[in-house]
């Protein structure tokens, strides 16, 4: 199958999620993943519609981006999916549109200096590691509908982020279990998304995005209310 045939199979899995969840498949963006993939590789998938390209380390994406932008059809927007260092985040303004993965308020901080320093916004998205995993980067946020000591630390937290300067705060992102039970993760997903409206309530804050779902789950996360979907295999194979 080509890169085009899959972009093709994915809109058509959105679509058949959608119906399903009765939403409309406009509201969902999706972002290719592509990560160990090459120029060629995505400007197949721009040719074939996408905006929306997410990259996983800054060293590796920011040879592309250039020759991609020279040789896609239009403009597309460019996403940091992994965690970034503290001392790689002068790159990642430089370099990218929207950060994903806003993972701690030292981040934040050091984000929000270096926005200023260069008289710009960043749009981001807050990293929740609603599902506990050690492996995973995030606030803190397992079982914090349950746990006031979890609730009470990501609020304080949080607010002060929200308090910092030339930071967009666009919404949430999380990363489900990988290879759980239907319910598990599907658990991860509605947590995510009660958590965005708690800190809508709680902290006077508009968070219209919610960043959730992969190639094997996304259809569950959109039944869930995911505003955007992250998907490389299914659009590009596997990774070497």
């Amino acid at each position: 199958m080509s890169i085009a045939d899959n972009v093709k199979r994915v809109h058509d899995r959105i679509d058949a999620a959608c119906a399903k969840a009765k939403r409309a498949p406009s509201e969902i963006t999706l972002v290719a993943v592509s990560k160990q993939k090459t120029v060629a590789d995505i400007v197949s998938a721009a040719e074939a519609g996408i905006q929306h390209i997410g990259e996983n380390r800054v060293e590796e994406c920011i040879g592309k981006i250039a020759p991609v932008q020279a040789a896609a059809p239009g403009p597309l927007t460019w996403h940091m999916v992994g965690h970034v260092q503290s001392r790689k985040a002068k790159r990642v303004i430089q370099h990218f549109d929207i950060v994903q993965s806003l993972d701690s308020l030292r981040l934040a901080r050091r984000f929000s200096r270096l926005a200023g320093d260069s008289d710009q916004m960043l749009a981001a998205f807050l990293e929740i590691n609603v599902s506990g995993e050690a492996s995973k980067h995030g606030f803190a946020g397992y079982n914090w509908y349950q746990d006031n000591a979890v609730k009470d630390r990501l609020l304080r937290e949080l607010g002060e982020l929200f308090e910092l300067p030339r930071l967009d705060i666009r919404g949430l992102m999380t990363m489900a279990p990988f290879e759980a039970e239907e319910g598990m993760i599907r658990r991860v997903f509605a947590d995510l998304a009660a958590l965005r409206e708690e800190l809508q309530d709680s902290l006077g804050v508009s968070l219209p995005e919610l960043s959730m779902g992969m190639t094997d789950d996304f259809e569950w996360a959109i039944a869930e209310g995911s505003t955007m979907i992250r998907v490389g295999r299914a659009l590009f194979g596997s990774r070497s």
